[in-house]
């Protein structure tokens, strides 16, 4: 899919449906032409509901359909008849999707399995018709319920990426390169800053046939935390990852340093993904002879297990590989991420 189609940020204008009226009526019969009541009650709204698809991976389909309303429920009628229900209105997303309330900022509902539903708003209950409100000593009631209002409400649907591993580094740190070279995903490509503007996914391959999901996330940049480059645009989806890969290429100007840079924006946004399992990945080692290599390891934090490869010599992978699937599949503590 090309780099407009992915949309993960949308505001829905959404209402419900409000309640049936219950009925007002007394039976009149050629026996009876002043029958008791038998006015049926009002059928309830629709509700507008969120619901997990897993054939979704953006929220494309939502970008020109901005409005979603659901049935009013009908009246109830005589012969003690309840009013059908209304249709309930779907909003499909994908996996990962959180809506959120436009004004307050709460978090109305999630979705991380197929088919899964939370319903957002509430559609109005039926009225009781007058029948409803007959008793032994008001056997003829004149009066029933009008069904309950409609709600409505501007609501936001971020997508967070769901994935094993993602990939978290300056541009040009070689995370689309990695990607592409451990999987059958094709990311754009280039020797310039941001080349990478939407997350890209890949299945990677491993051995005996097993494989998890890679996410190559957009470079971050220094002040990322803060709305910089692309900012906060990027940074929720590294929420989901199980495991983060820091990296940072060998030709880097001092690769601890950048390592905290990256540290620092991500507590920043979210103090929680310190928590996190994670591994520090020197990219372009190709560029490095054994003699640099070694000075490099002396130089490099003692609290992360650190990788040195190359995607396009093809060092060093199955070996990270081996790593990601042992920490995904093993169970153990999770250390934290080092402050300093």
């Amino acid at each position: 899919m090309s780099e407009e189609n992915f949309v993960d940020y949308v505001k829905l204008y959404c209402r419900s449906g409000k309640g049936g009226a219950g009925c007002l009526h007394f039976l009149k019969t050629k026996g009876a032409p002043k029958g008791g009541p038998d006015g049926g009650d009002g059928g309830r709204g629709g509700h507008v509901i969120l619901r997990g698809n897993s054939q979704y991976w953006t929220l494309l389909h939502h970008k020109y359909n901005r409005h979603v309303f659901a049935e009013n429920g009908v009246a109830g009628q005589e012969n003690n008849k309840t009013g059908r229900y209304g249709k309930n209105s779907y909003i499909e997303v994908p996996l990962g999707t959180i809506a959120k309330d436009s004004t307050t900022g709460e978090i109305l509902g999630e979705v991380t399995e197929h088919k899964q539903q939370v319903i957002l708003l509430h559609g109005g209950r039926g009225g009781l018709g007058n029948l409803a409100f007959t008793t032994a000593t008001n056997r003829a009631p004149h009066y029933a319920q009008p069904g309950e209002p409609l709600q409505e409400k501007e609501i936001i649907l971020e997508l967070k990426l769901l994935a094993d591993v993602g990939l978290v580094g300056f541009p040009n740190a070689g995370k689309s390169t990695l990607l592409s070279v451990m999987s059958a995903a094709r990311p754009k490509i280039a020797d310039y800053p941001f080349t990478t503007i939407t997350p890209n996914l890949g299945i990677v391959e491993h051995r005996n046939y097993k494989s998890f999901v890679m996410a190559d996330i957009p470079g971050i940049i220094e002040g990322a935390a803060e709305g910089k480059g692309l900012g906060l645009r990027f940074l929720r989806h590294i929420e989901r990852n199980s495991i983060l890969l820091f990296m940072v290429p060998a030709d880097a100007n001092d690769i601890a340093k950048e390592y905290k840079i990256l540290l620092k924006e991500l507590k920043t946004y979210n103090p929680e993904l310190i928590h996190k399992e994670h591994l520090l990945v020197i990219t372009k080692c190709d560029l490095l002879d054994d003699e640099l290599m070694k000075l490099i390891k002396r130089t490099l934090p003692k609290k992360v297990k650190s990788f040195f490869i190359s995607s396009v010599a093809q060092v060093g992978l199955q070996e990270l590989k081996d790593a990601i699937w042992g920490m995904l599949h093993v169970d153990g503590e999770t250390e934290d991420i080092p402050d300093d």
